[in-house]
This record gives structure tokens, C-alpha cells and sequence, in this order.
């Protein structure tokens, strides 16, 4: 694992983790996996937990050790590339492969399709986006708009 994750990485899971290793064995329970995972900044849903313990043939009430829990941290990761999915959901509403859809189908896909959004919140996706409720929706400048981190000022 140690080939795919930083030393930096691995000593912020391996920090984390032991906030959770309540017997201090080197392990933790399966029932703290998504929260720990939460914590370190990804998104499983239970049933993505649930198929990674399937995956390591661990029960829903045991124990992983940390070679374990790096491993589907690991997984989990590489599974969770917004960028590719909000690029493939552009791709897949425009019809005509033009390169951008309009404001007015984007909101539309937005607040009835997946996890839906509310009016207000594709509005402020939109502003964040700088891009007018009328407007066109460039894939690539609309993906590096939303992806960007907050200004942290």
C-alpha cells in the first residue's frame, strides 16, 4: 500500500484510526469503519462499506487491523473521482457532444435526477460557477469552477 499512498497519508489514517482503536490492539471495530473513513475525507455510503468488508470476508460485527483499513481507504479513494463523474454526467445530457449544456438542463438534471438538489442550492452552484441562470454550461470550466477549493480568506 505504501506504493500508492504518501508517508504523509499514511501517518494522518494511521492518526485518525487510533482515535478509534478503543482496546488499543491496533484495531478497530466495524461499526467506526465509515465514520473513521468520513473523517478522512471520503464519502462511502453504507452499502460501499458494507461491499469492502464483503471484499475482505470481514463480519459486521469484527475487527480490522490498519493493513486492512488502508487498503479500502485506498480503494475507496481511487472510487471517488468527482471530476470524471461530473464530466461523464455532462457528457451523457449533452446529446449533440457540443461541449456544454444550458443552464436551464443542467438545473433540470440537477433537481430530478441521482441525489437531487433544491432550486437554491443549484443557484448557488451556478454563482459559484459564474454562470447566468440563461447561460451556457461549459463542461470543463464549470467542472474546474465547482472543483476549486473555497477561498479561505
Amino acid at each position: 500500500m505504501a506504493k500508492f499512498l504518501t508517508q504523509d497519508q499514511i501517518q494522518e489514517f494511521r492518526e485518525c484510526f487510533s482515535l478509534y482503536d478503543k482496546t488499543r490492539k491496533g484495531k478497530i471495530s466495524t461499526g467506526d469503519l465509515i465514520t473513521v473513513m468520513r473523517c478522512l475525507g471520503t464519502k462511502p455510503t453504507p452499502g460501499e462499506v458494507e461491499r469492502h468488508m464483503l471484499h475482505h470476508k470481514i463480519g459486521r460485527n469484527s475487527e480490522l487491523d490498519f493493513s486492512t483499513f488502508l487498503t479500502i481507504i485506498h480503494r475507496q479513494q481511487q472510487q471517488e473521482d468527482p471530476e470524471r463523474e461530473i464530466r461523464e454526467a455532462m457528457l451523457m445530457a449533452d446529446k449533440e457532444k457540443r461541449g456544454y449544456i444550458t443552464a436551464t438542463e443542467l438545473r433540470t438534471k440537477l433537481t430530478q435526477m441521482g441525489e437531487k438538489l433544491t432550486n437554491r442550492e443549484v443557484d448557488e452552484l451556478l454563482r459559484q460557477a459564474n454562470i447566468s441562470p440563461n447561460g451556457i454550461v461549459k463542461y470543463e470550466d464549470f467542472i474546474r469552477a465547482i472543483l476549486l477549493p473555497p477561498a479561505d480568506y
